[in-house]
């Protein structure tokens, strides 16, 4: 295995969020909810000889969007909480990526806090991840080369976007936008922005890419069928562990049974 991964499948937890725009005269679109597909992680590597007793591990948290595009066509910034023993627990990041790296020893809830554009809500976002730097696989060596990934899988909802909002993402690779309701036309989008190549906020070229899960609905599935396959397994040992925990009294009974039969046969002769 290249890495731990721990994935909740079953339990992925869509988060809504109704747009809401600082200008009352913007017109709504009703019926109509935009998508953006989020990830939110950590990855760890231990780091072998140069580790002492308060600083085991080297760490980055981050944002990215489930596809690896820009998500600072909606995240204004983002602000990671970590544990008040680091100085300067409050860190700030105000472009894409939106990620942090550290080094520590101790494992920790860090605090996400997103904050969007005004055109796309007024309301921030908070999400809470566990950082993990050792495996759940104890057994075996740690090693520098493969570290420890822990991915969780959201959608951002924002229901009733504004026009300006709809006609801004309408396009963009990290939005899954739905079909207008009939009879609903708006202008088209703009000329669609150039950005410069060292200012681009995806994650496609990022140096822990590697490590990055990929949420394909395939590949979800897949794991949903192989998640599956094991606990129906497991039920399996489970029920005939019951049943052999079951057939113990039984036995216990019908060999005193038995040895009944016996002393009351030897009365009986006698």
């Amino acid at each position: 295995m290249p890495f731990i991964c721990h994935l909740d499948i079953e339990f992925v937890m869509v988060l809504v969020i109704r747009s809401c725009c600082l200008y009352d005269q913007t017109r709504r679109l009703k019926d109509v909810e935009i998508s953006f597909p989020i990830v939110y992680g950590t990855i760890s590597f231990w780091l072998g000889k140069k580790a002492s007793e308060f600083n085991s591990h080297k760490w980055t948290v981050y944002v990215r969007s489930a596809t690896n595009e820009d998500l600072s066509v909606i995240i204004k910034r983002a602000v990671f909480q970590l544990h008040p023993s680091f100085n300067n627990p409050t860190r700030v990041v105000e472009s894409a990526p939106f990620e942090l790296s550290e080094s520590g020893w101790g494992e920790f809830e860090i605090a996400i806090t997103l904050f969007f554009h005004n055109d796309v809500c007024d309301k921030q976002l908070d999400l809470y991840h566990q950082l993990k730097l050792y495996p759940e696989d104890d057994n075996g060596p740690q090693s520098t080369k493969k570290p420890v990934v822990v991915e969780t899988y959201d959608e951002i909802v924002f229901s009733e976007p504004t026009e300006a909002f709809f006609l801004r993402v309408q396009n963009h690779p990290a939005a899954i936008v739905p079909r207008l309701p009939a009879g609903l036309n708006l202008l088209p989008p703009g000329p669609i922005e150039h950005v410069n190549e060292k200012k681009r906020g995806d994650t496609k070229d990022h140096p822990l890419s590697q490590w990055f899960m990929n949420f394909s609905e395939a590949d979800e599935l897949l794991k949903l069928a192989a998640a599956r396959q094991q606990v129906q397994a497991h039920i399996v040992k489970l029920r005939r562990q019951l049943s052999m925990i079951d057939g113990l009294p039984q036995q216990s009974k019908a060999a005193s049974d038995r040895s009944n039969r016996f002393y009351d046969k030897g009365r009986t002769s006698g």
